[in-house]
């Protein structure tokens, strides 16, 4: 009994070498954490970035990294008394079509929840650094209906007035898109 166990210990090695490797491939492949760019500067705080008037430009890839659409957008930000930003955004992409989204942002224990029509799981916006991040669900058009969609958005501010936005796209925990844009803070004088 003794002998068998030993044979069946040296023959499950390699399997717990395996899971041990596995467990450590998936730990370097977990993402960013908002501490990560706590000490990054120039300070990105949503208050402050995201109020009058923005601009954006940006691609739309697919699951495999293809860019299949452009586009340029408008945002008009604002805050009330209360500390809830409105950010009206309005989308021109290049086959034409236009979409617009009214973004809620209300102050909440840890940061903003931001919620919009199409935006069915409200996301929890937080921000350290020079990063914002927010993970929502988002109903988009697909063929004649819709499909929901989970985005993991990163914000990440370059200058004083200008963000750059990462957002990975996935349904059922797998990647479907990718999102990458550049918004930039018109100056006073244009507002």
């Amino acid at each position: 009994m003794q002998s068998r166990w030993k044979l069946r210990s040296r023959s499950s090695l390699p399997g717990l070498i395996g899971v041990i490797l596995m467990g450590v491939i998936l730990a370097g492949c977990a993402g960013p954490s908002l501490t990560d760019y706590s000490d990054r500067t120039p300070t990105l705080e949503p208050r402050t970035f995201f109020d009058g008037t923005l601009s954006a430009r940006g691609i739309v890839k697919d699951f495999g990294g293809e860019v299949i659409r452009t586009f340029d957008a408008d945002i008009q930000a604002s805050w009330n008394g209360q500390g809830v930003g409105t950010l009206d955004e309005t989308f021109r992409f290049d086959d034409g079509e236009i979409q617009t989204r009214t973004w809620t942002l209300t102050p909440v224990e840890g940061g903003y929840r931001a919620t919009a029509g199409d935006v069915v799981e409200p996301g929890l916006m937080q921000w350290q650094g020079n990063a914002i991040h927010m993970n929502y669900v988002l109903r988009v058009p697909y063929d004649d209906d819709t499909i929901d969609v989970r985005l993991d958005d990163w914000m990440y501010a370059v200058t004083d007035d200008t963000v750059i936005n990462q957002t990975r796209m996935s349904k059922w925990g797998v990647k479907v898109g990718e999102l990458v844009l550049v918004i930039r803070r018109e100056p006073a004088s244009s507002q």
